[in-house]
């Protein structure tokens, strides 16, 4: 199968440019529609719930569907293959979670955040002030790995500079919110999650075409340029305790994501949250089965050496199989998709940031729930601002920065932080305020610190230049044996008496044992992680849960515990939701 040869990625692209700019003024007109339907703070935090379970689930799908997704987990499986896997399965197995145990209790016992449901029937202040800050922190973290990767990836596929890309986000993402609100947000998510099923399916028939339409064809041919271990599993992570601690904060970080939990207010009621959470389910699975089978297409069709030349991560697979199948035209397509997508994730993200501080803190804490509408939504408006001008100046701060750890604390928090709360407030009777609090602080505190002690940061950013240097040691190692072994195999020739032969095989295989001897040394000078694991969650997780557990049934709260009935019957049947 013939591979590509070249690309014009990282020059400008005008086609690029005028499909994005032709998304910014269909969005805007949105904003501008939205605007003059958004007066309350219902309309504001949640659309006026009048979003149906359809659009709720696009919408939903939109939120979910980051360029993390769309352009990692393809680069993960053109350069890593079957493990590229672990990342769209665990990200997809966390939609159950989210619909059988979150989506209806959310819905009929919250308002506008995910701190309603918890500090329902527990005390209001301390309940709101811990559920912030794990908010924030989330917002915050998953906003700057957004920023930094929307400057990167518009110098490379607009060829602007990266601080004019980080501005042109962050002010188009303050207008959506500051003007159109949770409106606005929602249909913006919703075009461009048409758009990238669209563009996808596009780019998954084309290179299917290239293959009979067959996948075995297709896992034929990348097990020949990259043998069968392309195919198994062990090409990304080897340690099973990462793999299974990857997979929990994967699938429960979902269900304590902010940006997604406050989509479940937007419908009507708790039927069209559980539909919403259906469809999103369905749009979701389909598009990370178009990403796995991008991966594999792009590493037949583009080829390893391209993809890893462009961007050593793999995140140009997807725009780099595009090119090579549909030209420039769709390069430019789907390079406006992903630019969207930035866009409206983080749009939702500053929103759900914007919800924390002014509903849960300027509301829940400083006024203790005495605030008008009009006073909320000004708070709201500010700290949207505020969000989106720190998210600006995060993200310039932050350029050039390995800033992939952080996708990974955003989940290891919302899993460990969020989530634990979340659930032992819904499904346990003796859950008290002070267990609901400790769970929230101990998640948080471990899940960052332990992020921090782990390779993640501890090896490739705290010790960068140690390990650059040892690497480089290695490469050197491996370029000067690989020169003296190539230098004593062209001495052998068919001429050459069988003792001589067998002196230059001596040789070789001494040589070989030699390097061998100089890498493993190396190795060892290689800096060591003070916590083994990439990622904390079945730490983090385990100790949120288990600390709010001792700490609930050491201080027993009665008054909690009698309300716990009356909290089952609107998380059943609604009644005084709306209230």
């Amino acid at each position: 199968m013939p591979q590509a040869t070249q690309t014009i990625i990282g020059q400008t692209n005008p086609i690029a440019i005028m499909f994005f700019i032709a998304f910014v003024i269909v969005t805007l007109v949105i904003t501008y529609w939205a605007a003059k339907r958004t007066r309350t703070t219902k309309d504001f935090y949640a659309a006026g719930r009048n979003v149906t379970g359809f659009q709720n689930g696009l919408a939903l799908a939109g939120d979910y569907m980051s360029a993390a997704s769309f352009l990692g987990i393809a680069g993960l499986v053109s350069t890593r293959g079957y493990d590229g896997l672990i990342y769209s399965v665990g990200w997809l197995v966390g939609w159950p979670i989210v619909m059988f145990l979150i989506s209806e209790p959310l819905r009929n016992l919250g308002k506008y955040t995910f701190a309603d449901v918890v500090a329902y029937r527990l005390n209001q202040r301390p309940i709101r002030a811990a559920a912030a800050a794990g908010s924030l922190v989330t917002v915050l973290t998953y906003l700057i790995a957004q920023m930094v990767g929307a400057g990167t990836l518009v110098k490379l596929m607009f060829g602007l500079p990266y601080e004019a890309a980080i501005i042109i986000v962050g002010a188009l993402m303050i207008a959506y919110v500051l003007f159109g609100g949770m409106i606005a947000t929602t249909w913006v998510q919703i075009i461009k999650a048409v758009l990238l099923l669209g563009g996808a399916t596009l780019l998954v028939f084309l290179t299917l075409s290239k293959f009979g339409f067959s996948y075995a064809d297709l896992f034929g041919q990348a097990e020949k340029l990259y043998t069968s271990k392309f195919l198994e599993p062990g090409g990304l992570i080897t340690s099973p305790i990462d793999a299974f601690s990857l997979g929990l904060a994967l699938m429960f970080g979902t269900a304590g994501l902010p940006h997604i939990l406050m989509r479940f207010y937007t419908v009507p009621d708790a039927k069209e949250a559980r539909k919403s959470v259906f469809y999103a389910t369905g749009f979701i699975g389909y598009f990370y089965i178009l990403t796995v089978t991008i991966g594999f297409g792009a590493a037949v069709l583009v080829g390893q050496k391209i993809i890893m030349g462009i961007d050593k991560g793999g995140n140009m697979a997807g725009p780099l199989l595009a090119e090579a199948l549909g030209g420039t035209p769709f390069l430019g397509f789907l390079a406006a998709v992903a630019f969207a997508t930035i866009l409206a994730v983080v749009s939702g993200l500053t929103l759900a940031g914007a919800s924390a501080f002014s509903h849960d803190l300027f509301v829940g804490v400083i006024r203790r729930g005495q605030a008008s509408e009009k006073e909320e939504v000004k708070m709201a408006k500010m700290a949207t601002l505020g969000l989106g001008i720190a998210a600006v100046l995060l993200g310039i701060m932050f350029k050039g920065q390995n800033v992939a750890f952080l996708v990974g604390l955003t989940f290891a928090i919302a899993a460990s932080a969020n989530f634990p709360a979340l659930l032992m407030s819904i499904t346990w009777k003796k859950f008290t305020t002070k267990g609901a609090v400790t769970s929230i602080y101990t998640g948080l505190t471990v899940a960052t610190v332990l992020i921090i002690l782990s390779p993640t940061v501890w090896v490739d950013i705290v010790h960068k230049t140690e390990k650059t240097a040892v690497e480089n040691q290695i490469k050197m190692i491996e370029s000067t044996s690989s020169a003296k072994i190539a230098d004593l195999e062209k001495q052998k020739t068919p001429a050459l008496k069988s003792e001589k032969l067998a002196a230059l095989d001596t040789s070789i295989a001494g040589e070989k044992k030699l390097a061998d001897e100089q890498i493993k040394t190396e190795k060892a000078k290689m800096p060591k992680a003070i916590f083994p694991l990439k990622n904390p969650g079945i730490y983090s997780m385990a100790a949120a849960f288990l600390i709010g557990i001792i700490v609930s049934l050491l201080w027993r709260d009665k008054k909690a515990e009698e309300k716990f009935a009356g909290e089952k019957l609107r998380e059943y049947i609604g009644i005084g939701a709306e209230e």
